[in-house]
């Protein structure tokens, strides 16, 4: 189903996104080093969603799949600038990177059932784990802490499209 591979391909996107502009708030050499990697799982992923098969079949979403989607999505888009306004006016600025990424997490949960792919969960873990590694390294004085789990957050993103974690995968 295009679908999926549209999905996937955003996801990846996504992940090299939060690695790319992440990144450089991490301490030398991990910058340029992790760029690198992450431009190299984007690849992988490209290469991946460009072989036939490689995606878990799932199930064919029917209108309430859709209507959770959409909800979902709604519910994300409303959440993340109302939150990243609150953190900035309560001068928590610097953890506004990894409320989108808590969000971003959050928001594939509901997939799962939606979508009978139970990957979404595996997927949305990760990002509420990242999110909060970030605000935890943050909390502790790191000033690196929200570029932490943000490019963690990419990685998850990156690793999922590449298919770790999918039943079928080229990794196996």
């Amino acid at each position: 189903m295009l679908t999926k591979q549209l999905g996937a391909f955003l996801a990846a996107v996504g992940g090299l996104l939060f690695v790319l502009l992440n990144a450089g708030g991490l301490p030398a050499p991990w910058p340029w080093l992790l760029r690198g990697l992450g431009a190299l799982a984007f690849a992988w992923a490209l290469f991946r969603l460009s072989q036939p098969g490689t995606l878990p079949s799932g199930r064919r979403p029917d209108a309430r799949s859709w209507r959770t989607y959409l909800l979902s999505v709604g519910l994300m888009t409303l959440a993340i600038p109302l939150g990243a306004r609150a953190l900035n006016l309560s001068g928590h600025g610097r953890y506004t990177v990894l409320w989108v990424v808590l969000v971003v997490g959050l928001h594939f949960f509901p997939f799962a059932s939606a979508f009978g792919a139970p990957v979404f969960r595996s997927v949305a873990a990760g990002l509420v784990a990242a999110a909060l590694l970030g605000a935890g390294l943050t909390a502790l004085g790191l000033p690196w802490g929200p570029a932490a789990g943000a490019v963690a957050a990419g990685f998850v993103l990156l690793a999922y499209s590449g298919g770790l974690g999918q039943p079928k995968s080229l990794l196996s």
